[in-house]
């Protein structure tokens, strides 16, 4: 197939101009799709677990639920059948193979040549749901996928750490896929010379599965879909120790060596300090101490203690002991996080501005 070759940096990928009928049988489909009775089944791949997660992400999601899917494959089939003029694929379809494509420049313009097929299928990083109002239209108007081409780059001889992160990319600034999503696989990812996401996302997993760790299982992974009783919202959480790991990138270097399971200890061990503070109000329904808002700004108050290098010192000396001396103060603050009346004694215009005001009346019955 004829293909341009694009290089940026170090990368090099490939633009083709794919006939959709050939597109078709060359892609992967990691979903079900549903159409007017017709469905695309999905091709399951055991040992692939980049189109294991991003299959279940399209599964589990409820902008992908099946009602929803077979709405949204069949609005943009009728796009298609009523675009007239208009091209119906105007955007690029993102395709990625495990495979080393060989690519032989044509004439003298060594960027444009013959690109080989990959003996497997493609993987879509982007354009599922296009793609499969394209499988349904050509069940309707087979006369027509002929004249259909379709925009695509396919990137070759990449990873699957490669496939998430291109992943996390593209969905990253899209609200329809769940944030704590992404964070799970912001551990498969390099994110270039920054490794402090990386990082804070695996901080984040250990504090839900560490046996540990106060928050195991209190952190909602699944968004509002969780039936469970959570606590924080893993987006909300790791956003917050993100913010603990930037400010001090060179602690964590040195004295972590940017170990996650050495970082999860540090924030673990402090809120099992803070557990036993306020033991009498922690996980109690009468108290609004361990939603979201509390737990947001007792992070914020881990990176204050921070700002003292003896107190890591401490910690390392003493795990949780060392942060009970400075947080007994707290004790007499019990009253002010009962449920009946939170909001009036913590006024605020909405979660940012509350986070700020907990964290400050924290801050302040520390000395900080």
């Amino acid at each position: 197939m004829r293909a341009i070759q694009v290089r940026q940096k170090e990368g090099v990928f490939y633009f083709v101009n794919y006939p959709a009928v050939e597109l078709l049988e060359k892609v992967r489909f990691i979903s079900r799709y549903y159409y007017e009775g017709e469905k695309v089944e999905e091709e399951k791949q055991p040992k692939d677990e980049i189109a294991q997660f991003i299959g279940k992400i399209e599964r589990s999601d409820r902008a992908f639920q099946r009602a929803l899917s077979r709405r949204k494959v069949a609005s943009i089939v009728n796009f298609y059948e009523t675009a007239g003029v208009q091209p119906i694929i105007p955007g690029t379809i993102l395709l990625v193979t495990e495979s080393f494509l060989d690519f032989k420049p044509l004439g003298q313009d060594g960027n444009f040549g013959e690109l080989e097929e990959p003996p497997g299928k493609f993987l879509v990083i982007d354009g599922q749901h296009r793609l499969a109002a394209l499988y349904f239209y050509r069940l309707k108007h087979p006369e027509e996928i002929a004249r259909i081409q379709v925009p695509t780059i396919i990137f070759d001889g990449k990873s699957s750490d490669f496939t998430a992160e291109m992943f996390v990319i593209i969905n990253s600034t899209q609200t329809k896929i769940n944030k704590s999503h992404l964070v799970d696989l912001m551990e498969r990812v390099t994110f270039g010379t920054n490794p402090y996401k990386k990082f804070a996302a695996g901080i984040v997993a250990h504090l839900y599965t560490d046996g540990i760790s106060p928050l195991q299982y209190k952190i909602n992974r699944l968004g509002g879909r969780s039936k469970q009783e959570k606590w924080i919202l893993q987006s909300e959480l790791y956003n917050e120790v993100l913010k603990v790991v930037e400010r001090h990138k060179r602690m964590f270097e040195k004295r972590f060596l940017l170990r996650s399971d050495r970082g999860a200890d540090l924030f673990a061990d402090y809120l099992r300090a803070v557990r036993r503070t306020m033991y009498e109000i922690w996980g109690k329904k009468e108290f609004m101490f361990t939603n979201s808002v509390t737990l947001k700004a007792l992070i914020r108050v881990l990176n204050d203690l921070l700002d003292k290098g003896a107190v890591v010192e401490g910690w390392e000396e003493d795990g949780e002991e060392a942060f009970m001396p400075l947080l007994d103060p707290w004790r007499a603050l019990s009253p002010r996080f009962r449920t009946e009346g939170f909001y009036e004694r913590f006024p605020a215009k909405g979660q940012i501005e509350r986070v700020r005001r907990i964290h400050q009346e924290l801050k302040n019955a520390l000395g900080l």
